[in-house]
């Protein structure tokens, strides 16, 4: 029997950039309100400290929202703007 793998939610980020601090706060909206809390594993990475992890995810701009299930790379959305656009895709995983 094969035991469903939850998916991880990796946000690339910087902590000097309001934008990626303005995108994690929308995150976690997008999720509250589709009570969602416990769809993802949350983790986020300082893309600055973090570089060579930043590279193998072909990082070049932060914020940067990627969507990893089992060992791959389900989907990523860069520099995202809007609760809408994070709703939008999030949406295959949402309920």
């Amino acid at each position: 029997m094969s035991v469903a793998v939850q998916p991880r939610l990796v946000i690339f980020h910087s902590e000097r950039d309001g934008r990626s601090r303005r995108v994690r706060a929308l995150v976690a909206q997008v999720l509250q309100e589709r009570r969602n809390h416990s769809t993802f594993r949350l983790h986020p990475v300082a893309a600055d400290e973090h570089p060579q992890l930043a590279a193998r995810f072909k990082v070049d701009r932060v914020p940067t929202l990627c969507v990893v299930e089992g060992r791959r790379l389900q989907a990523r959305l860069e520099a995202p703007r809007t609760s809408g656009e994070i709703r939008e895709f999030l949406a295959p995983w949402l309920r």
